[in-house]
């Protein structure tokens, strides 16, 4: 019969080898680009308890000026820290065809690089008054998104993308927006974002 004292003895040597038990970790959450299942791309945490909503337009000035801006800081303060799920919801302003064709081909690149290309076509927005805008998104899909140009065309004829397309947008129009960037904070229209304060603002009271 082996002794109490034998026992703890082995108990105390297998501690010794294997080293102390490893918590069972939590299931992870996707915080990088996903899609919803209604088609939306978002960022963060789905399980926040703050869900930001941005009405915008691949061709709106004000949307690529956020963008620049804002959305930098509002991402490392929120998304990142899983603080806040972000959603982003297409919209068509003129020229609708130059926005409609950014978002299909951001689509086209994968889920991964949707943002990417997005951010891409923003920026490239200063170059459009003076240069050829199909080339200007064409070369951000390409650098941002491994989009070859034929690849590139035939985003631009896929006719079920073109109709899912405009059936975001017809969600979105008819979810009360009129104008872009526009945001709801948990479900609320906020008025006027101009700055990161203004979101700052909005999400405390949605916390509370």
């Amino acid at each position: 019969m082996v002794s109490l004292s034998r026992c703890l003895s082995l108990l105390a040597s297998l501690v010794v080898l294997t080293g102390p038990v490893a918590a069972e970790s939590a299931p992870k959450v996707p915080t990088g680009p996903h899609m919803l299942a209604n088609g939306d791309m978002a960022l963060g945490n789905p399980k926040a308890k703050v869900q930001v909503i941005e009405y915008a337009s691949a061709s709106c000035s004000h949307c690529a000026h956020f963008n620049e801006t804002v959305f930098p800081d509002f991402k490392a303060k929120y998304i990142d820290t899983g603080r806040v799920h972000y959603v982003l919801k297409e919209y068509l302003t003129p020229p609708v065809q130059v926005a409609a064709a950014s978002f299909l081909v951001a689509r086209c690149t994968g889920t991964a690089n949707y943002f990417k290309v997005l951010d891409g076509i923003f920026r490239s927005q200063a170059n459009w008054a003076s240069g050829n805008i199909r080339a200007d998104v064409a070369r951000v899909a390409l650098e941002q998104g491994g989009l070859s140009e034929a690849a590139f065309a035939a985003c631009l004829t896929d006719q079920a993308a073109i109709k899912a397309l405009s059936d975001r947008v017809d969600r979105s129009i008819a979810e009360g927006i009129d104008s872009t960037p526009s945001f709801k904070v948990n479900g609320k229209l906020v008025e006027d974002v101009q700055s990161l304060a203004d979101l700052d603002a909005a999400i405390a009271g949605a916390r509370n």
